[in-house]
């Protein structure tokens, strides 16, 4: 009797297992071709399992694709690989709009390629491709268009993407060679080499490489806004393939296939006279070999700030300097200089200034004009003056002419003293003249005038 129960049970566990492992979980669409059994990309498949412990899908081979004596009709396929819609009608709808990119696959043209979170050549990095690596495409998608180093528009679109092991992001085409696959090995038509993680390498990848000359300027608080702008820079291409210089005195690119660590920090740029080592965490040496066979090395720094959030901050600080001058008067009036009226804009207006001709102020120009106030005082003279500017005097047939001056404002008035270029050490005033021009205004009113 025992007996009987036993092989009862045993009999209705394998009535179960049977029927379970055949009823349709739901159907899906393939989006990554299967080899062993061959089976195309876009194939809509009964889906009889989902296992979470092994990362797989378990499927049905529909029966155009079994071979051999069809006793193997089950089929694992990797999660990522296979799109679970639902009911038939809601695969075939799926598998309908995947169509156009069911076929379609691409290979990797660059090592380090990246494939981002979202399709833009800003946003974080989820993968990073070696070369001749196999991507599947899943569908193109709009995004800003990455900029070459012309500073034009690459060719090419924003595809979502799907790697080997899983990984979905977005990929820009530019150096992908997109192709169709039905069937077979999907092989790359170049070896792969794995390359080791490389921490500094995708650090600096990662970050905005600027002239050295930035960050001495950040560092001493002297700025000069026709220097700094987002236009000159070091770009190692990671969308491209292609590294630029981009200097004042130099403009030159450097197209490549991959780029290779040759020890501590540095790195080749394979196919090219190019490489690179970091110095710092802050600070990158590019060197290349001219033409005549000279190394030429150039350094670059990486900054805490965007560029333009520091020229957005120093163009503040100038602002807030001007409006205190503008705020104290905006008359100003000497008994032997004239009369000085500053506006809100920044312009001004002097008159009564022949005793300046033409020593500081050409006899051509007009008595209107713009402030700048582009120029520093060395630590010296800012304990004696407020600061520094510039004078731009209108011209005839518009000609501008200028004059630098240093200044300091009291309750009493504005006091200048004028700056000759043998004072200025680049935009900063370092001495005083050997025989000081300075000039005293006190403050009037400018409804008086009027």
């Amino acid at each position: 009797m025992v007996r009987k129960i036993t092989l009862f049970f045993v009999f209705i566990a394998v009535i179960f297992s049977f029927v379970s492992c055949n009823r349709v979980l739901g159907y899906g669409v393939l989006l990554w071709s299967s080899e062993d059994p061959a089976i195309p990309s876009g194939t809509v498949l009964p889906v009889l399992i989902r296992s979470n412990i092994d990362r797989v899908w378990v499927a049905s081979i529909p029966r155009e694709y079994i071979t051999g004596d069809g006793s193997i009709d089950k089929f694992e396929i990797p999660l990522a690989k296979l799109e679970l819609s639902g009911s038939r009608r809601r695969a075939l709808e799926r598998a309908e709009a995947f169509s156009p990119y069911a076929l379609l696959y691409a290979e990797n043209l660059q090592d380090g390629l990246p494939i981002r979170e979202n399709p833009d050549n800003v946003s974080r990095r989820v993968y990073r491709l070696r070369l001749g690596e196999i991507i599947k495409i899943l569908n193109s998608v709009s995004g800003p268009i990455p900029v070459g180093t012309t500073g034009e528009p690459l060719d090419g679109t924003w595809y979502r993407v799907l790697t080997e092991d899983g990984t979905v992001g977005y990929c820009f085409s530019y150096r992908l060679q997109v192709f169709e696959h039905y069937e077979g090995t999907l092989a790359a038509s170049r070896p792969i080499e794995q390359e080791p993680e490389d921490p500094d390498l995708e650090m600096l990848l990662s970050r905005i490489w600027y002239p050295e000359s930035y960050g001495t300027m950040i560092n001493s608080r002297i700025l000069d806004l026709n220097e700094l702008s987002n236009h000159w820079s070091f770009d190692p291409g990671a969308e491209t393939g292609t590294a630029r210089i981009n200097v004042r005195d130099l403009d030159r690119t450097f197209t490549y296939t991959r780029i290779r660590s040759t020890g501590t920090r540095s790195w080749q740029f394979e196919g090219t006279r190019l490489q690179m080592s970091l110095r710092s965490d802050t600070t990158l040496a590019v060197q290349f070999t001219e033409d005549n066979g000279l190394l030429r090395t150039l350094f670059f720094v990486s900054l805490r700030s965007s560029v333009d959030d520091i020229i957005l901050q120093e163009t503040a600080r100038r602002e807030g300097q001007f409006r205190n001058i503008f705020q104290q008067g905006p008359v100003y009036t000497s008994s032997s200089y004239g009369t000085i009226i500053f506006s809100e804009n920044g312009r001004f207006n002097w008159t009564g200034n022949g005793l300046l001709v033409p020593h500081v102020v050409p006899a051509s120009a007009l008595g209107s004009g713009s402030v700048d106030m582009r120029l520093f005082l060395s630590n010296e003279l800012s304990e004696s003056y407020d600061g520094a500017f510039t004078m731009r005097f209108d011209g005839m047939g518009g000609s501008v002419f200028t004059a630098d001056f240093m200044y300091s404002l009291d309750n009493f008035g504005f006091r200048i003293e004028y700056v000759p270029q043998t004072s200025l050490d680049g935009i900063t005033v370092v001495r005083r003249a050997s025989a000081p021009l300075v000039i005293f205004f006190f403050r009037d009113d400018l409804d008086r005038l009027n």
